[in-house]
């Protein structure tokens, strides 16, 4: 990538998008062209080609600093001088002892003094594309199918016409928020510049310095679809207002005076309720109809990406014996082949799809089961061990020759002293999602050594030799074989890099087509 921060980019993508020109961007954020040039171009690639799915590493933590020591005695020299400079307070602490520089005095003086108080905000209208705004409601509505249930009600309102989206979702997580976000914009051909929000903590992690710092994986999203996320004051709900009156309109409106049978039921309601009734209506503040208002607007607002940004969650499960692997209270069943291991799950909306570790394959797909409902499971009848015994038996012991000559030898003794061996073999793998596999392998070379084929024998010895491992040890150990290499790499001589500093020699033939 470009190396630079996101909020960075975030800001250079919402700029160009503005019809800033580059030069422009550059002096005004004080960067080169060609950092600003090369973000751009970065970001084109994306929007066309599709963003990855982001797990975007955290903040890092401060690490220790000479200013430490000293940090009440500035404290102190603030509160009795509030206007004290840094070139003052370095001469102070000087006498105090103070070794470090002038630059990390100055950065940690902007933490610890406090904050200029920021002016009242007053809400404005705003031009065509400049802003939307963005927030949940919570309703609990009395369903004739399903009873009493609890909804979020999502909605994303342009400023400028009022037109707006509304749906009710089942939950108010991350992947939530951003399906919402690009339903919305689908449906509003286009994206506004800017968008507020309060503190929700899926778009912003916290505040420092009077400044929000934003959950960088929204910023990504944020950043992918060209606007600038804006989040408003803690405490200070009115300067969304244009977005939380309308949900006394729904609740007035849309909500008042109707039955629902289902949650599906209540979201046809709604977008024929939006088509007919609150799209088409004269707009109190504007005089306008929001559809017609809308028309003007769409053209300043931003196009949409080639490609929706990639919303699906990632997590990682360990198939237990059974071939399972459980989500939200639920089990999908896995090819068996696949017992012990730790396998990366994707879930969308309506899907949850397991792939292969090694190859990133799909190994298997099923419709999620409903969120309300627990204990299911979704069985794939292929997914099952095979009825044609030598194919169930070519299968283990492929699994077990991955573990070594001793694991293939209890295979071999397991088979041959136990009509159930098969079967317990398949435990055997399991012990995979629950111990270290060293550990496993240190207790099968000593089930060999005494003759021990057997899954309990095996089960009684790591319980005296051996620990469950965690879910991190689980998930380094699986993919150990592909990030580490024991083969120590020495320093290269000098020489070898002298071509890379020189150019070919006069006397060398030019290429030949097809070199």
């Amino acid at each position: 990538m470009s190396g630079l921060r996101a909020e960075a980019v975030n800001e250079i993508i919402h700029r160009h998008a503005l019809g800033q020109t580059i030069r422009g961007i550059a002096r005004s954020m004080g960067l080169s062209r060609r950092a600003v040039g090369r973000a751009l171009t970065e970001q084109v690639g994306a929007r066309q080609q599709g963003s990855p799915h982001p797990d975007l590493p955290r903040r890092r933590r401060r690490r220790g600093s000479v200013v430490d020591d000293y940090e009440e005695a500035i404290g102190g020299l603030i509160k009795r001088y509030p206007d004290i400079t840094v070139v003052r307070l370095l001469e102070e602490l000087r006498a105090l002892g103070y070794q470090g520089g002038y630059s990390v005095l100055r950065e940690r003086m902007k933490t610890l003094r406090a904050p200029a108080p920021a002016p009242p905000i007053q809400r404005f209208e705003t031009g065509p594309g400049i802003q939307a705004q963005m927030d949940w409601a919570v309703y609990t509505i009395d369903f004739t199918a399903e009873g009493p249930r609890r909804v979020n009600l999502f909605s994303y309102l342009l400023g400028y016409s009022r037109r707006q989206y509304l749906r009710f979702t089942e939950r108010q997580d991350f992947e939530t928020l951003l399906r919402e976000h690009i339903r919305a914009f689908e449906h509003l051909g286009g994206v506004a510049a800017t968008c507020l929000y309060d503190n929700m903590k899926t778009v912003v992690d916290r505040w420092e310095g009077g400044e929000p710092l934003y959950n960088t994986r929204f910023l990504a999203f944020a950043t992918h679809y060209g606007f600038r996320p804006r989040a408003c004051w803690p405490r200070r709900p009115q300067t969304k207002g244009k977005v939380e009156r309308p949900f006394s309109y729904v609740e007035l409106n849309l909500l008042n005076g109707r039955t629902f049978s289902t949650l599906e039921h209540l979201n046809q309601t709604t977008e024929a309720w939006l088509a007919n009734t609150a799209d088409v209506r004269v707009h109190r503040e504007t005089g306008k109809r929001p559809i017609d208002a809308h028309a003007e607007e769409q053209a300043h607002l931003l196009k949409l990406p080639g490609t929706a940004y990639d919303t699906a969650r990632v997590v990682y499960r360990v198939v237990d014996v059974e071939g399972m692997i459980a989500f939200e209270s639920n089990s999908y069943s896995t090819p068996w082949r696949f017992v012990g291991r730790m396998l990366p799950v994707r879930v969308t909306e309506h899907e949850l799809i397991v792939y292969d570790p090694a190859s990133l394959e799909p190994v298997a797909c099923h419709l999620l089961v409903p969120r309300q409902s627990k204990g299911e499971q979704r069985i794939d009848a292929a997914h099952r061990p095979t009825r044609n015994s030598q194919e169930q038996e070519e299968v283990l012991r492929e699994r077990f020759r991955e573990l070594g000559e001793p694991a293939l030898r209890f295979l071999e003794g397991l088979l041959r002293t136990h009509r159930d061996g098969k079967n317990q073999a398949r435990k055997v793998l399991s012990f995979l999602s629950l111990y270290r596999r060293d550990d496993l392998l240190s207790a099968i070379e000593r089930a060999v050594r005494y003759h021990a084929f057997s899954y309990h024998s095996l089960e009684r010895i790591l319980a005296v030799q051996a620990r469950p491992r965690s879910a991190l040890e689980c998930l380094i150990d699986q993919y150990r074989p592909s990030l580490t290499d024991d083969t120590p790499v020495g320093p290269r001589p000098t020489a070898d890099y002298q071509e890379l500093l020189e150019g070919p020699d006069d006397h060398d033939p030019p290429p030949q087509a097809g070199d």
